[in-house]
């Protein structure tokens, strides 16, 4: 297990967006930009093809020219995390492809199969760590996997963290709890909001689409939290809240449009969030976003 991968995780993993022409094709020149401007942050951990870059609306090919794109793009100034997943067969052969193109490590969407059984969730994470030859990242987005196959999961050796995305705390702590002393490296999946409660239960960094409009912002929440400044911590996160409840609008589905029309309205357009993701605010929203955005005044972070 590389402690590189393990001490990044522990950082910010920003999930970068991927970039559509007006012919819906990818625009890839503009994506491996966004990733380099990602990188040249700070941003300890780029993950290519999560749910910010529109994993589920792209097709296999387009996920892995994502990763490759991304391990180019990063020049080595940041983690590249491939996601993969779908099919067993498949997240092993993306993993496969991933590493060859140069990534650090891979993660793993949780399981979206109806009739998927808890136990079982958790031995898909664990078939595909045992396949691959670079550390893996499982992503958690439900409470259905008890504590006792979570333990598994995140003890196994070539797992090197658990990207933790569900708001039930109880259960993370019931986890920090039953793996206290192993190898388990616990993570928040729920991005800045929730960074600070997972951190005081010991899930150490957080995920992050932010990053694509303001990696300054996210940094000096990571720092705040790295210094167990708590009131610092709330304070920052207080002036992206609007930014954050937006994008839970529609049952998360204005997720991933919140954050590319935030780019958009900062000069860096990059097309429309692709179907079944909502497409595009409606005017109401836009102003809303547009004054949150504004109100960032030049972007630069209050910790500055």
């Amino acid at each position: 297990m590389s402690d590189r991968v393990r001490a990044a995780l522990r950082g910010i993993s920003g999930v970068h967006v991927t970039a559509w022409k007006d012919d819906g094709e990818a625009d890839w020149a503009l994506t491996g930009a966004i990733v380099a401007r990602i990188a040249a942050a700070g941003i300890h951990n780029i993950v290519s093809a999560g749910n910010t870059g529109e994993f589920y609306p792209m097709t296999t090919e387009e996920v892995v020219r994502s990763h490759a794109v991304a391990a180019e793009a990063a020049a080595g100034k940041a983690l590249v995390t491939a996601g993969i997943g779908r099919s067993l067969r498949e997240a092993v052969a993306t993993g496969r492809l991933a590493a060859t193109a140069g990534c650090d490590a891979v993660m793993v969407h949780h399981p979206l199969d109806p009739f998927a059984a808890p136990q079982s969730q958790a031995d898909y994470i664990l078939a595909i760590a045992e396949a691959l030859t670079i550390p893996l990242v499982a992503y958690i987005r439900s409470d259905a996997i008890g504590v006792k196959d979570l333990a598994r999961v995140a003890t196994h050796p070539n797992v090197a963290g658990v990207k933790f995305a569900s708001p039930n705390m109880m259960l993370l702590a019931e986890c920090v709890r039953a793996t206290q002393g192993s190898s388990a490296n616990w993570i928040c999946g729920l991005a800045e909001g929730w960074a600070a409660p997972f951190h005081a239960l010991g899930a150490r960094g957080f995920t992050s689409g932010l990053v694509n409009v303001a990696p300054e912002r996210s940094l000096a929440i990571w720092r705040a939290l790295e210094a167990s400044d708590y009131d610092r911590a709330r304070h920052l996160v207080d002036e992206i809240a609007g930014f954050e409840a937006l994008r839970t609008k529609y049952g998360n589905g204005a997720n991933v449009t919140v954050v590319k029309e935030a780019l958009g309205l900062t000069g860096t357009h990059v097309g429309p969030v692709r179907l079944p993701g909502l497409p595009e605010l409606n005017e109401s929203e836009r102003a809303e976003l547009r004054r949150i955005v504004s109100g960032w005044g030049s972007r630069r972070a209050a910790a500055e």
